[in-house]
């Protein structure tokens, strides 16, 4: 009797399985609200200083845009503004990928010890990984930082594909939007993870590997939340759920779901 294959399942479902984790993240508030509460402080200080960084950009766009577009001065004037405009949207675009990534690295660094409690927390309720021997504050720290700088050096290449992709006439706007959306949210998801998975002794390059292996989810999840961080205020709220969803996409993509839950898990939010 011929044995019936295994559907894979689409792309576009995966798609929106990986963004689902972020609303389960939000859900977390239900089980730990304070300690959801603790991790909103780092991301509203580091907050301040990012919209202070995006509100000179915005008051200075234009001149920047003049800057960029110096070979459209001899343009007929309608040339010449669609011109400046196109350019004034694509480092937008840019800078926002920027701001987003390093707000997110930032926040992870000043929020350290109240991510891993969100993320230890989320692993007691749905059966926790064996424990890993931690290495230590400073070599943490250190490793922490590498990793941060690893992950903003492709961002910056991509900030730079955003920019060059906005000055494609017509669709170019919308093209850099959806390149940011998704090439942004691919790596804001590996440095979410970075909490998660190096609680599993998982670091960096290995890292990438499982998440490739889920790719699909991953970046549903990472342009979620990406879109979630460009709502006013929204990385402030988002962030702990962030944290949270990261963990939950950390535990699909090693297929700890699927492994018997720890009778001795229990929830532990403070």
């Amino acid at each position: 009797m011929a044995i019936p294959s295994q559907r894979r399942p689409s792309v576009i479902r995966e798609f929106f399985v990986g963004a689902s984790f972020l609303f389960r993240g939000f859900r977390i508030w239900i089980t730990a609200p304070r300690l959801m509460l603790l991790g909103m402080v780092p991301a509203a200080i580091v907050g301040v200083i990012a919209i202070a960084v995006l509100v000179t950009l915005f008051a200075n766009i234009q001149s920047v845009a003049s800057f960029l577009t110096p070979f459209a001065n001899d343009w007929g004037e309608l040339a010449q503004t669609a011109t400046q405009l196109a350019a004034g949207l694509a480092v937008v675009l840019a800078s926002i990928l920027i701001v987003v990534n390093t707000y997110t690295t930032t926040t992870l660094m000043v929020g350290d010890a109240f991510y891993r409690k969100i993320s230890a927390h989320v692993d007691a309720i749905n059966g926790a990984p064996p424990a890993q021997q931690p290495l230590g504050f400073w070599k943490d720290f250190r490793r922490g930082i590498g990793e941060g700088i690893r992950v903003l050096i492709p961002t910056v290449g991509l900030a730079i594909l955003v920019l060059a992709l906005g000055f494609i006439p017509v669709v170019g706007s919308a093209v850099a939007a959806t390149a940011g959306a998704l090439l942004g949210g691919w790596l804001l998801v590996v440095e979410l993870g970075n909490i998660p998975f190096e609680a599993r002794g998982i670091h960096l390059t290995a890292r990438r590997r499982a998440l490739r292996g889920t790719r699909a989810r991953a970046v549903g999840f990472g342009a979620a939340t990406y879109l979630v961080f460009l709502i006013p205020l929204g990385a402030v709220v988002a962030m702990p759920a962030a944290l949270a969803g990261a963990t939950l996409l950390t535990r699909s993509a090693l297929g700890e779901d699927a492994r018997p839950t720890s009778a001795n898990a229990t929830p532990d939010p403070a």
